[in-house]
């Protein structure tokens, strides 16, 4: 049989069989320090599925870094079939500054397609388009949520397709939230090229936890054993299916002042449950802020400090009648069942 060929990125080529960091330009900084975005490309000997894995698109996403260097260590990538092409800090920009946004102040995941001629969002948004969507048949893009904030693991999908559900499912989050793809996203312009992409979200922005990394690692193992990329060996089985829901809200602060919370995320709750009390500062006043619908709490603010319409308490609609704590637990302990990388590390 002949040798599979070559995978070519920017300038650069690497065999079959071969794994390789790359550097593709993006900009040089005003004291003339160049910038670029580095790609770990695994390039299987036998043909399979293109793959891309990307992290901190926004910059102070940070828990998917973590993500993709776990993966990048799994010994189920030396028998790759197909393309592995990791990108663990897709805005090294924001990375740096603890931030969210590029230096522009855009947001480079409402910046898709970009241009080359465009702003540095812009810029940045087209390369990783031509260079990575392009190439690719599938992809996961991993989020947190915004500082002072945490998300319960999820995956969110657009209904655009069976197979994009079946990944989904086979990640093995949680949950699965059906969402709008917004205007000028990754996932967006992904859909019109027809790569299936799934958005992992977890966790809190500048901010490393253990669950919500072991769930990102053994979803995304899972999805490339789904794939036909790797073999079953070290891949995490998963026994807990994922809760499916097609409907969210946010229950915002009735008013300003210091926010206690008596749930968290991973929570049932009930239509009409407090969720928490905003009291004045003096303590002359006190709100309960009442839940508008039932439903699991799938994010919440960290902060106690929150202004009169703040979103405190995100809260899906689970279309099956289960306990949403039982599930979450059998998954925390599937997860310490299985072989993971560094499991001798304490985060």
């Amino acid at each position: 049989m002949a040798a599979r060929a070559p995978f070519s990125i920017g300038e650069f080529e690497i065999e079959a069989g071969a794994q390789r960091t790359i550097d593709l330009p993006v900009s040089v900084l005003s004291d003339h320090t160049p910038v670029t975005m580095s790609v770990h490309v695994v390039h299987g000997e036998k043909p399979g599925p293109t793959l891309f894995i990307s992290a901190a698109i926004h910059g102070d996403e940070v828990i998917g870094v973590e993500i993709v260097r776990r993966v990048l260590q799994s010994k189920s990538l030396s028998k790759l079939r197909g393309t592995l092409l990791a990108i663990p800090i897709v805005n090294a920009f924001g990375f740096m500054n603890h931030s969210r946004y590029l230096p522009d102040r855009r947001d480079l995941n409402r910046s898709f397609p970009g241009s080359p001629k465009g702003s540095l969002a812009g810029r940045l948004a087209h390369l990783f388009e031509t260079e990575i969507l392009d190439r690719s048949d599938v992809g996961i893009d991993l989020h947190s949520a915004a500082i002072h904030r945490t998300n319960l693991p999820q995956i969110r999908v657009s209904p655009s397709g069976a197979r994009t559900s079946e990944l989904a499912n086979a990640f093995g989050a949680p949950l699965v939230l059906m969402s709008k793809v917004r205007e000028g996203s990754l996932r967006g312009v992904a859909q019109k090229k027809g790569v299936d992409v799934l958005l992992y979200e977890a966790g809190e922005g500048l901010r490393f936890d253990e669950f919500s990394v072991r769930v990102g690692v053994s979803g995304i193992l899972r999805v490339m054993h789904t794939l036909g990329m790797i073999g079953a060996k070290g891949v995490p089985k998963s026994r807990t299916t994922s809760m499916q829901s097609s409907h969210s809200v946010w229950e915002r602060s009735p008013a300003g002042g210091l926010l206690r919370c008596f749930v968290g995320t991973g929570e049932n709750v009930s239509k009409g449950q407090v969720l928490g009390i905003v009291s004045s500062p003096f303590g002359d006043f006190e709100e309960n802020v009442i839940a508008t619908h039932g439903g699991l709490i799938i994010g919440r603010t960290n902060l106690p400090i929150v202004n009169e319409g703040d979103g405190l308490f995100h809260i899906a609609t689970i279309r099956q009648n289960i306990s949403a704590e039982t599930k979450i637990e059998n998954i925390a302990a599937e997860l310490e069942d299985s072989i993971m990388a560094d499991e001798d590390e304490i985060i």
